[in-house]
């Protein structure tokens, strides 16, 4: 299901912990797994659940209850905006309702070329930069006003 370089990344994610504390590793095997598919299926975590020895209701509950996981297809490039409420008095809700215009679809939703899904998102530790977008779970992008998130989309274009 996963490829050998991904599984000798969660290798080395389980080398991270003792034996008995495999659990620790879920979140890293997770990740790893989803950046291999693009998203995870249920067969997906479980067969990370049982490659690292847990039950498999132990790795959908971390699935389920954190939003860097993707339980359904995405896009190419996910945009995840804050609008928790630093973000939102600096400009996040902004940004999430320009970004809504210029994409033509609401917040969970994937353009139809499949090249964009809109996430709303809650705070990103980033206060200072804001408002702040995270653009496929791993790069953060700050002062995300319309001029920034133009010049973001054509980028990633």
């Amino acid at each position: 299901m996963l490829s050998a370089q991904s599984l000798q990344q969660i290798d080395t994610e389980l080398a991270k912990y003792p034996a008995d504390q495999r659990r620790s590793a879920v979140m890293g095997a997770l990740r790893i797994a989803q950046t291999e598919l693009g998203w995870l299926k249920p067969e997906t975590i479980e067969f990370v659940a049982n490659y690292i020895g847990i039950a498999p209701a132990a790795a959908y509950e971390v699935a389920t209850f954190y939003n860097m996981y993707d339980l359904a297809p995405v896009g190419k490039y996910k945009l995840t905006v804050c609008t928790n409420l630093p973000c939102a008095l600096r400009g996040g809700v902004d940004a999430g309702e320009y970004l809504k215009q210029k994409l033509g679809i609401g917040y969970g939703e994937t353009t139809s070329d499949g090249l964009y899904t809109l996430v709303e998102g809650e705070c990103m530790g980033a206060c200072g930069d804001a408002p702040v977008m995270l653009v496929n779970n791993h790069k953060m992008c700050s002062f995300m006003d319309a001029e920034a998130i133009e010049a973001k989309l054509a980028e990633l274009q």
